[in-house]
């Protein structure tokens, strides 16, 4: 399987998911430290979002679940979605209901909007990995979206301070109490990717895909170069939650760049049908394309010996040009 084939899959195994649901009423809500939402509405918002995420995947339909994801998830998921219906119109013909259950809620109280909390659930698809999505809503009469979504190993979750009632600790994106700030996160990381350097524990997100990309660079006939970007805006701005160790938890996203290029006298290898479909323009000599991807990470306490650590990345394709 080629390196671009395991790129499509990965954005088609972790699609999105998405949710609607009430949420709390709260007075004065730019004022007060509360909670994002209460436990009960998060869980009903894990159940609808379940609901319109099986909708649209089985009818490879978007606007069923466009109104209800944000940031790199819905970026990714539209993508996959518009793939999925150019290349099968009746809709999709794996199409397997997503079940997610052993649910648990990680709800920081904070002051001002956005609100939002993370949901960890037991997925029956993705194999024995445990699914993290963070719901995020930026207004009282606004729908809950999910924003991130990243898959771990069971053992690979933190524990996060909670206060006496069970609410988490949100962390500010501009904190120096740790090792990378989370506002940081995005372009420390990308310029990682590109450079090399310190910082970043070594990792298949880190030093393994670098090397990755150093052998994949030059081959016969093809030359392959990659540019990545952060993405920290509106959205995409990074979520931190606290963790017991005095760290944090980091959910944060990034674009990537890829761009083939065949030597004079060879072509680039045919893509699968998936990646033509988000093709604008004809394949000659070069194709260029386009990644979402969001991470999560452990971040360190300012201070402390250890390096960030990159746990998960879910990446998709999301745009293609050939040249």
């Amino acid at each position: 399987m080629s390196r671009l084939d395991r790129s499509i899959l990965i954005g088609a195994a972790v699609t999105a998911l998405s949710l609607t649901a009430s949420g709390c009423v709260v007075v004065h809500g730019e004022r007060e430290v509360l909670p994002g939402a209460t436990r009960a509405e998060a869980a009903e918002a894990l159940e609808e979002f379940t609901a319109a995420y099986n909708e649209a995947d089985r009818a490879y339909d978007v606007s069923l679940d466009e109104d209800h994801t944000a940031g790199a998830l819905a970026a990714i998921d539209a993508a996959r979605l518009k793939a999925g219906k150019a290349n099968n119109p009746g809709g999709n013909p794996s199409y397997t209901p997503l079940e997610l259950t052993d649910a648990e809620f990680t709800i920081p109280k904070k002051a001002g909007w956005p609100r939002w909390f993370v949901a960890d659930a037991r997925g029956n698809k993705g194999g024995d990995v445990r699914w993290l999505l963070v719901f995020t809503r930026d207004g009282l009469d606004d729908a809950w979206e999910a924003a991130y979504l990243t898959l771990l190993s069971p053992g690979d979750v933190p524990e996060f301070r909670t206060d006496r009632d069970g609410w988490a600790e949100a962390v500010s994106a501009d904190t120096a109490r740790l090792a990378v700030s989370p506002a940081e996160l995005s372009k420390s990381y990308t310029d990682y990717l590109q450079d090399g350097g310190e910082g970043f524990a070594a990792g298949p997100h880190t030093s393994a895909w670098r090397a990755q990309r150093a052998k994949q660079a030059s081959r016969p006939g093809l030359a392959t170069q990659y540019i990545d970007e952060p993405l920290t805006d509106g959205d995409y701005a990074p979520l931190a939650l606290r963790t017991e160790d005095g760290g944090a938890l980091v959910f944060f996203a990034t674009r990537h760049y890829e761009k083939q290029t065949a030597a004079s006298g060879a072509s680039v290898p045919t893509p699968n049908r998936d990646v033509l479909a988000l093709t604008e323009g004809e394949i000659k000599q070069a194709l260029t394309m386009e990644f979402v991807s969001n991470e999560v990470a452990l971040d360190p306490p300012a201070g402390a010996d250890d390096d960030v650590a990159v746990l998960g990345r879910l990446q998709g394709l999301t745009a293609a040009k050939g040249q």
